[in-house]
């Protein structure tokens, strides 16, 4: 496996040309290649797929702060993670079969708790108590 290949999905000329078909399979070919990146990143780490949701939440929810110009007292930057992380549990569900559907749940649910816990905990307490960030 060559390591750019989870990025193939980018190339403009593996997509189709026809109308909802475009569309349609431009984004499940989106969709598999980012799980596909996903696994890849989260087998080559040392530590658990846990620790990355605490990460990337509070790391995505700053990068988006930034690019938008916008503070972590926004609503965008939280709003941004949370539409991710819901679209990243999505993917987990179309691609990952698990032999008890709780179970999946289950772990979707911690996911999205354990990805939103720091990026709401900065934007409440940015947006109640901004004496503390100054």
């Amino acid at each position: 496996m060559i390591f750019c290949e989870p990025f193939d999905f980018l190339a403009v000329s593996s997509l189709p040309t026809e109308g909802l078909n475009y569309i349609a399979d431009w984004s499940s070919t989106l969709a598999q290649r980012w799980h596909e990146t996903k696994t890849f990143v989260e087998h080559s780490i040392a530590f658990s797929d846990d620790v990355l949701h605490v990460w990337v939440g509070v790391l995505l929810q700053l990068a988006v702060a930034a690019v938008t110009k916008r503070t972590i007292s926004s609503w965008l930057p939280w709003l941004v993670v949370l539409g991710l992380e819901l679209a990243n549990e999505a993917s987990d569900f179309r691609f990952e079969r698990w032999p008890d559907l709780a179970m999946q749940a289950g772990e979707s649910a911690k996911d999205v708790i354990l990805t939103m816990l720091l990026p709401t905990v900065l934007l409440v307490v940015v947006r109640r108590a901004p004496r503390l960030f100054r």
